[in-house]
This record gives C-alpha cells, structure tokens and sequence, in this order.
C-alpha cells in the first residue's frame, strides 16, 4: 500500500476527513515554503500539495499562475524542490503530492523522477496534462513503486470517461468542483453534491474536491460528501502577502486560517 492509500485508511477508521492546503514551491523562497508546510501539518492537515512551477499551467488562475512566475523568476529548480522536501519530510506527520506537469517529469527522466521523488519522502503525483490514454508508461512505474498516481475529473468530463479515468487512478480521486480555472469563489454548484455522490458509487477510491473552496460554508457544504477537502488560490493569495508584511505574521495568518476551515470540517 502506497502512504496515500494508508492515510486515508487510518481517516476512515477514524471517520476523519482529508485536508490538503497546496503550496508553490519556491514562493516567494524555497524556506518560506518549508515553513508554510510545517505550519499548515502543525495545524492538522492530512497530507499537502505542493506545486511544481512550470510556465504554463492548464488549469490554474491568476493568483497560482503569479506565484509560478514568481517561482519561475528566481530560478528555482526541480532539484532543489526535492532536497526542501527531503528535509522535512522525516518529521512531517503528513504525506506530500506534487502537482507537476509531465513535461518537466519527462525531461527529467520518468523512471529517475519517481525515483527522486520517493526518496525525498513524496508520496505521489498529480499529472494535470497527462491523458489517461497516454499514461500507461508512467502509470506502470508508479504501480511498482507503490507511488500514487492521482488524476483529475471535472464536472465536464462525460460520465463513461470518469469511470475509465477512476479505474486508472491511485491513492485517490481528485474531483475538480467547477468548470474553469483556479481561484477563490464566494459560492459553489449545489451540482457538485449530486457528481460526487454519483462518482462515490463508482469507485472505492477516496474523492478529493478542489478548486473555488476558500470559505468555512464551503467545507461544511462539501465535506459530508468528500473523503478530503482541496483549498489552493486562498493560501497562495496569503503567501503573496510577505512582499508587505513580516513573514511570521503571514505564517501566522495562514495557521489560524487553515484551523477555521478544519473547524468547519469537524462542525
């Protein structure tokens, strides 16, 4: 069993759960970063994501495509992700998942990338630009190091495609919640209820939402339905804030925001 497959075993003992905040790499620095993941872990998340800069992102809005550039800008490399996430790891009671793009896996090898990866204490992947009916190869690899390979649904995928999609995925099921890019929303479908629901009683595996949720009625809306809860632009948006204020405020304020939304997800 992968890490991912085992956390969600012990949630669902627990009846517990998931929260994943996602962070950039790199933004605005790689020790900042460190710090936010050790921040939001201490607070109680489950597991993180943490995002691969690359230049052009197929999903994401303004506010994660703007810590990308940041990323980007100051030169950060793939390599010297994996040796922040190798130092933290060994004391982080939380499993870590790159969303990376599978042009930056494929430069760098995709034998030797799920191979670093794991040895930096990463526990799976999110491919966003990786078709199921092109990811065989990688999938294989992944089957045979017990390393997740997690894929997107979106509200618009035809509902033949999600059960193909679902029966290729690992660890679990990243549901996306509404059609269109990344980004904080005031409010979410009431559809997204229903399409999980559905998609629950074609697969065992964990569905995780993600995109638009930023608010505690948003958790408290999704998590009865979701095996774990994806919060992205609200945190990032957050982090951006350290070109005006003092770092330890910021960490602060990303805490004690992190803690509100897991308090609405055990209301």
């Amino acid at each position: 069993m992968s890490a991912i497959d085992q956390l969600f075993d012990r949630l669902r003992i627990a009846g517990r759960k998931a929260f994943m905040p996602f962070v950039t790499a790199g933004d605005p620095d790689m020790a900042f970063s460190a710090e936010v993941i050790r921040e939001v872990v201490a607070r109680g998340s489950s597991l993180c994501e943490l995002g691969i800069p690359y230049s052009n992102p197929i999903a994401d809005g303004p506010v994660i495509q703007a810590s990308y550039l940041r990323a980007l800008n100051r030169k950060i490399k793939l390599g010297a992700i994996l040796d922040m996430v190798g130092r933290i790891t060994p004391d982080l009671a939380a499993p870590i998942v790159t969303m990376i793009s599978y042009a930056t896996i494929y430069r760098h090898g995709l034998p030797r990338y799920i191979a670093d990866a794991k040895a930096a204490g990463v526990a799976g992947a999110i491919v966003p630009d990786l078709p199921v009916e092109e990811s065989e190869t990688l999938a294989e690899i992944c089957r045979s190091e017990d390393f997740s390979l997690i894929r997107l649904i979106t509200p618009t995928t035809p509902r033949e495609r999600a059960v193909r999609i679902a029966e290729h995925t690992t660890g679990f099921i990243y549901y996306v919640s509404v059609t269109g890019i990344t980004g904080e929303r005031t409010e979410l479908p009431q559809e997204i209820v229903d399409n999980v629901g559905w998609l629950r009683e074609q697969t065992p595996l964990p569905i995780c939402i993600g995109f638009g949720i930023s608010r505690p009625e948003h958790v408290r809306m999704l998590a009865p339905v979701a095996d774990g809860l994806i919060v992205g632009s609200a945190i990032v948006r957050r982090v951006a804030q350290v070109a005006e204020k003092p770092r330890e405020k910021v960490l602060a304020e990303i805490g004690e925001y992190v803690a509100e939304l897991l308090t609405a997800m055990e209301a």
